[in-house]
């Protein structure tokens, strides 16, 4: 099953075979959507709207079904990601202890909202509901990597790093 792409939506070769396989891999399965996006995300990084039709021929459902879900659930991206995802909480526990302030100063600092990418392509902001993370609040994750007690300061320094050249030794 192709994988077709719009011009917005360019897809590598490599992806649109890995994504090929994954269709074909869960298509037979009960309940597969879910686990199904999950595996696309988990191996490209996103779940490009371009694979929404072939899901929903695989999975016998419509395409507003597989839409709905994507847009739903707030883990699921629909583009390419920076180089590098920054979350910042957005639970209770976090926002009564500064991360609303944390929330401005990345956007700031980042010159992005949520769900946008820096335009070095280097960090991509999203917000999370819950890391688990209460007792260190305000928390953050870099890279699924999750600070705790994060400052603007701390924030300011995440971001240093991330944009960072790594040298190759």
């Amino acid at each position: 099953m192709q994988v077709l792409q719009t011009k917005q939506d360019l897809i590598s070769e490599v992806d649109t075979l890995k994504i090929d396989t994954l269709i074909a891999q869960h298509q037979d399965i009960p309940g597969a959507l879910m686990p199904l996006l999950h595996s696309i995300q988990d191996s490209i990084g996103y779940v490009p709207e371009s694979t929404y039709a072939p899901i929903a021929k695989a999975l016998k459902l419509s395409i507003a079904e597989v839409h709905g879900v994507v847009t739903f659930y707030h883990h699921f991206r629909t583009h390419k990601p920076g180089r590098h995802v920054l979350q910042i909480c957005r639970a209770e526990s976090c926002q009564s202890m500064g991360a609303a302030a944390l929330e401005a100063h990345a956007k700031k600092c980042l010159n992005v909202d949520y769900h946008q990418t820096t335009t070095d392509e280097a960090i991509t902001l999203e917000p999370v509901y819950c890391l688990g993370n209460c007792a260190l609040s305000p928390a953050v994750t870099l890279d699924e990597e999750v600070f705790g007690r994060v400052s603007a300061a701390d924030l300011d320094a995440l971001i240093f790093e991330a944009r960072s050249p790594r040298v190759r030794v």
